[in-house]
């Protein structure tokens, strides 16, 4: 159990001071990032979801608003999954962030097309931080996997725009980060390319020379390529390569990540479909495939290979909910992914996506967008 004393002020509003905001979510960031570095133990999650609940409800305003409307205050609730959740599209409205205006460093946008809002997901050097911590050791896992792939004998392909075109996607700081880390494992940024570019209406599109020129460098050094990319970029790719009739045996380790969907970027395609094409115009075997889901939202990433449920790491947690309800379905039935991640520190951990899913155990089944929600995810990222 754990011990929080509350500060108030008039009405019952928590008392905003700075100092102590700084110092209880610092504490709690450098706990969580030793915590995760160390082996997260999953039987922490609950306490530390209910210590953080208050932790954000105490310095949040805009959150603190949303649960005193819901009557989900930190007296109320005893158990993570009571604890009230902020929808996705309350970002574009509400500045739920427990960072002051001054400590603000970046800003992460949802994406989506040029006409909608997009939600602001405000960050500094500490919660980018918790951010890398937990995508790094996940990432390794779930992307490079055994010790197959050699890193020394590889080479990063990136199917986004680089950083300074983009600098607020929370894709490509993501696909950054993994470049740095990769570089200090001994890829040399000769060997590392970002291949797309923003385009005059602010969509990503694909340098093809760039690419064309990657893969024949693969195969004259051998070096086993690792894609990154959103799912529309391969459907680009794709396309171009059979428009072209060329098709490349890529080195026997070469692997891919893709994320996202298609939406008004490309036509769309099953995953399996799309990965099947992967195999034929790449040589990237279905094994070596594997999907990413995350958005702006979250700090935390769950991932699957083909015919696999999409699982978090430890210190985060989706469950499957009724639209109607907000209750969590039944094993094997279809609802809305609602994801608790603790290592959104200085926002909200608790988001209610637009995204649907199949319950399947602990993880899930993605089947897409729910029906009216706005078109959004990595595939309609703008500049």
């Amino acid at each position: 159990m754990f011990r929080v004393i509350m500060a108030f002020g008039c009405r019952g509003k928590p008392a905003m001071n700075k100092h102590r905001m700084n110092k209880e979510l610092l504490d709690f960031a450098a706990r969580l990032r030793e915590s995760i570095a160390s082996g997260f133990q999953n039987k922490n999650f609950d306490a530390l979801a209910l210590e953080l609940f208050v932790l954000q409800f105490k310095h949040n305003s805009g959150y603190w608003k949303i649960c005193e409307a819901r009557g989900r205050t930190p007296k109320a609730v005893e158990h993570w999954t009571q604890i009230s959740f902020v929808p996705t599209s309350a970002f574009k409205e509400l500045e739920l962030t427990s960072l002051a205006a001054n400590e603000r460093a970046s800003v992460f946008h949802s994406s989506g097309t040029t006409e909608q809002k997009p939600s602001r997901h405000f960050h500094n050097g500490e919660s980018l931080a918790v951010y890398e911590a937990s995508l790094w050791p996940q990432f390794c896992k779930n992307v490079l996997g055994d010790s197959r792939f050699t890193i020394h004998d590889s080479q990063l392909l990136i199917l986004t725009p680089p950083p300074a075109q983009a600098p607020h996607s929370s894709l490509v700081h993501m696909f950054e980060t993994v470049r740095q880390k990769l570089g200090g494992a001994s890829i040399p940024a000769s060997r590392t390319e970002f291949l797309g570019k923003v385009a005059a209406d602010g969509s990503w599109i694909l340098d093809f020379e760039a690419v064309f020129a990657a893969l024949n460098s693969s195969l004259a050094t051998r070096h086993a390529p690792l894609f990154l990319g959103t799912a529309f970029s391969f459907v680009h790719l794709l396309d171009f390569l059979a428009e072209k009739n060329l098709k490349f045996q890529l080195p026997e380790n070469s692997r891919v990540m893709e994320t996202g969907g298609y939406k008004n970027r490309s036509r769309g395609l099953p995953k399996a479909e799309l990965h099947s094409l992967i195999t034929r115009f790449l040589g990237v075997p279905a094994k070596n495939i594997i999907c990413e889901y995350g958005m702006s939202e979250l700090s935390s990433q769950a991932y699957a290979t083909a015919n696999q449920k999409f699982e978090f790491p430890p210190w985060a947690r989706a469950q499957i909910v009724s639209p109607e309800t907000g209750h969590e379905v039944r094993e094997g039935e279809t609802g809305l992914i609602r994801v608790f991640d603790l290592a959104n520190v200085f926002f909200v951990a608790a988001i209610q996506t637009e995204d649907l899913g199949i319950r399947r155990g602990d993880g899930f089944e993605l089947i897409g967008r729910a029906q009216l929600a706005e078109a959004r995810g990595c595939s309609l990222m703008t500049a």
